[in-house]
Order: structure tokens, then C-alpha cells, then sequence
């Protein structure tokens, strides 16, 4: 019996932990570019002792479905909203009640730490440098690899007047992101930990070093200074290039093509065909 027991036990405590740790990963994917516990606003606001500002079953609803309290006219989510500059909480993917009460509790048991881990990312603060600038777009064009081996930057995004095509296409253009993200510090967390899908799966495993996002961060301050005719230049030049490469890839086939073998037969019946018109 007391085998039994222990058993029970054991597989108790097993199934805790386990809770414990997926609601720790997600807390790690989903929320600490928004949120810290314990080291201040960014985006959203610091999450240490939530419990107390709101009761749980409040906090519980919310999180399966924030968009739809703050549009019920729900008075404390409309409070967050406007401290939030009007951003949204977006509803995560797979959010219910049993993931929402394991985020709870994680941020409660985190709440009663000294320092918690999801702090974020201690960044120096001190100014930024021309070199921060410079190893930024370094890093950004794939010049100055990045340590953990992750891709260059614009291999999917561009900035204006980058200089020749200004970076990819596929994700959204960077040039203004540090004032989209409110700055310094949110950017940092940001780019330390990125929230969007397509971005867990690349850097997961390969994140960024803590001189790698200042210099970035350092990069995409001083890119809110490019001209908006920058991109348009860009763009002008891609056309032109495209053109000129397509006139020259015409002008080799025809060359090519002159060359070409030509049938025989052919010939040799309208020779034949003349002579016999001329007899």
C-alpha cells in the first residue's frame, strides 16, 4: 500500500513539473517580448504581482481572449490598452483555461523571487556609438556573421538606402522599427527573444548576443533617418536592372539562335524548285 502510494506520489509531482515547464516555455515564446516580471514596462506592462492588481478569474478570462474583453468595453482592459499606447494584446494560439491558470501560477511563483528569470535581457545602457551603427549594419547585411550562426537580416527584411536592392522582401521592411517598438528597450527585448512564429523557428536555437542586438538596435535608431526616396530609388533600380539584364539576355539568344543549324531539305527543294522554273 504505501508502495502504492508512493508511486502515486511520484507521478504526482512528475505531472507538476511537466505543467510547470511547458507553461515556462511558453511563457518564452509567447510573452517576454511584451512582458517582463519584475524588470519593468515594455510593451505591456510588468507582470510581477499581477495577481494582486486583479483577481484570478479576471486575469484567466483575459488571457484566453483579450481582444474581446477590451472590445466588451471591459473598464480595467481598456485601462491596459491606453497604458499600452493602444496596442492589443494578440490571442495566442492554443490559449485555454488550464494554459492560462499554468501562466498564472508561473507568474505568481516567479513574483515571490528576488529576481526573476524573465527579468529580460540585462542590455548596457550606455549611449550609442558610430561604431554600434556600423557593426549593426554589419550584421544586418551579413558582412560581420552573427557568433550563435544564425542568418544575416537581410536575407528577408530591408531598410531604406541600404544601397543596392536595400535587403529582402519576404518579412516587413525595417526601417522605421525602432519606432514602431517604442524605442530602445522594447526593441532589445524584441530582438532578443522574437515573438512571431517564423522567427522562433530560425533563432530558437541560434539567439542573439547581447552586443549583437545593441548594435542592431544602434543600426535601426539611425535608420529612422533614411528619406522615404530611398526605397523608391530601390525599387527604380531593381526595374532598370531587370530591363537591362532582360535586353541583354534577348541579344545573346538572337546571337545564339543565328548560329542555329537549319535544315537541309528545305533548301534543297527550293533550289530544285528555281531550277525547274528556270528551264
Amino acid at each position: 500500500m504505501i508502495r502504492i502510494y508512493l508511486i502515486a506520489v511520484a507521478l504526482l509531482f512528475s505531472v507538476i513539473s511537466m505543467h510547470a515547464q511547458q507553461a515556462e516555455d511558453y511563457f518564452k515564446q509567447n510573452c517576454v517580448s511584451c512582458h517582463t516580471i519584475g524588470g519593468g514596462r515594455l510593451t505591456g506592462p510588468d507582470l510581477k504581482n499581477v495577481a494582486q492588481r486583479k483577481d484570478r478569474a479576471w486575469l484567466t478570462k483575459f488571457l484566453m481572449d483579450p481582444k474581446g474583453m477590451i472590445e466588451s468595453g471591459d473598464p480595467y482592459a481598456l485601462e491596459l490598452q491606453k497604458s499600452s499606447r493602444g496596442a492589443i494584446m494578440p490571442t495566442i494560439v492554443g490559449m485555454n483555461k488550464a494554459s492560462a491558470e499554468a501562466l498564472l501560477d508561473l507568474i505568481e511563483a516567479e513574483s515571490k523571487l528576488e529576481k526573476s528569470k524573465f527579468m529580460g535581457m540585462q542590455l548596457s545602457d550606455r549611449p550609442l556609438t558610430a561604431a554600434d551603427i556600423a557593426l549593426g549594419q554589419s550584421i544586418f547585411t551579413g558582412e560581420t556573421r552573427l557568433k550563435n550562426g544564425g542568418p544575416q537580416c537581410n536575407s528577408c527584411h530591408g531598410v531604406r538606402g541600404l544601397g543596392g536592392f536595400g535587403g529582402g522582401s519576404l518579412a516587413p521592411d525595417l526601417t522605421t522599427v525602432f519606432e514602431r517598438y517604442e524605442g530602445r528597450k522594447t526593441l532589445s527585448v524584441w530582438l532578443s527573444a522574437p515573438a512571431t512564429p517564423t522567427m522562433q523557428s530560425v533563432f530558437k536555437q541560434q539567439q542573439l548576443e547581447p552586443d549583437e542586438v545593441l548594435a542592431l538596435t544602434a543600426f535601426f535608431q539611425h535608420t529612422l533617418q533614411r528619406s522615404p526616396e530611398d526605397g523608391a530609388t530601390a525599387r527604380l533600380n531593381f526595374v532598370l536592372i531587370g530591363l537591362g539584364g532582360a535586353l541583354l539576355m534577348l541579344g545573346v539568344f538572337d546571337v545564339v539562335w543565328g548560329k542555329r543549324f537549319r535544315g537541309v531539305r528545305g533548301n534543297l527543294v527550293k533550289k530544285k524548285r528555281s531550277e525547274l522554273l528556270h528551264e
